[in-house]
Parts: structure tokens; sequence; C-alpha cells
């Protein structure tokens, strides 16, 4: 049987066309692609998750796929980010194995872009929402593309479940003007400056 039992998915699509101050050229969105899974490991201690880590690659390969089709092809996509809720039968590394399974899958489908992927987990009850951080995907110092953007699903995770997401978007923030490293100056090309 397969790791992966997926219950539901779930696209969120957030655009947003004014935040006072003069409309911008063109909205920002930013998505969120989540998929509810069953647990594997709910209410056990299981102390070899790396084939969990390995089969959630696919599901992470599908939700980024997913986000560059609604962003309209990856050459649009400028931030990212990743989070997990993990029900409460589970445990925290449960969630943290998408780390690395949806961290590669972004990467991956993306054309291997260097910065950090900014993250965020969680145990809790179904309902339980959190703001993901977002950054720019070629430098994690980009001040004007440090975002968020709050995801969730009314009934997941139930307490066998966990919930994954990945997370994309189209720009930095609308009137960001606090100064720091723009993404023009980005030079070096080591994810950071």
């Amino acid at each position: 049987m397969s790791l992966i039992q997926i219950r539901k998915r779930h696209l969120i699509v957030e655009t947003t066309y004014h935040e006072g101050g003069p409309p911008p050229a063109k909205p920002l969105r930013l998505a969120a692609a989540c998929a509810v899974i069953a647990n594997p490991f709910a209410g056990r201690y299981e102390p070899d998750l790396m084939p969990f880590m390995q089969a959630l690659r696919s599901l992470g390969t599908e939700l980024a796929i997913e986000l560059v089709e609604t962003l309209g092809g990856r050459q649009n996509v400028e931030v990212y980010s990743k989070a997990a809720i993990v029900g409460i039968d589970g445990e925290m590394e449960h969630g943290a194995v998408w780390h690395e399974a949806g961290g590669w899958a972004m990467r991956t489908v993306l054309g291997e872009p260097k910065a950090m992927v900014p993250a965020v987990k969680a145990v809790a009850s179904a309902g339980y929402r959190v703001m993901v951080p977002v950054h720019y995907l070629h430098a994690s110092y980009v001040r004007s593309h440090f975002n968020s953007i709050e995801i969730g699903i009314q009934d997941a995770p139930r307490p066998r479940e966990i919930l994954f997401a990945l997370v994309m978007g189209d720009g930095g923030r609308i009137h960001s003007r606090l100064g720091g490293l723009t993404v023009d100056k980005v030079s070096v090309h080591d994810g950071q400056r």
C-alpha cells in the first residue's frame, strides 16, 4: 500500500488589486496548493521516516506543477514557501519531512533556485490556520518580497492526517518601499545575496 493516501486537495489563490496609494501595474497573486493525506504513523513512533519523505516527493511535484500552472509559468514565480499542519495524533517530525520533499519538488520544478525555502509547521486540530512566510526564490534577503499568506482547511487535518502545502507568488509586496537588496541587484547567485 502506498504511504500517500490523499483525502482532499485545496487550491488557494489570493489576488491583491490595491493596498492604498496608486493602483499597481499588475495585481499580486499568491497561491497555495494543499493536500490532506492520511498520516501513516499517527499514534505510534516510527524510527525511520526516510521512506515517507522520499514518497512525498511525487506529491510535492504535483503541487508545485499546479502552482506554476496557476501562475502562468515558472517565469512568473518570484516567491515560494512550504507548510505542514500535522493532526494531533501525529508528531512535529511527521510535518518536518516536508522540508526536503516539498522543498526538493519546488526547486526541481522551478529550475533549481538557490534561496532557502521558508517553512512553517505545527501539530494542531482541524481548522487550524497558519501564516506562511514567503521570500524571493533567488536570494533570501530581498526585503521587498518578504510577505505571507494564510492557509488552512476547515475540516483538516483530522487527528490522523497531515495537511501539506506549497506556496508560490508572482511578485513582491505592493508598494514595497523599505529599501534593502532589490531583485535587480541580486548578483552572487548563492541564494543569499
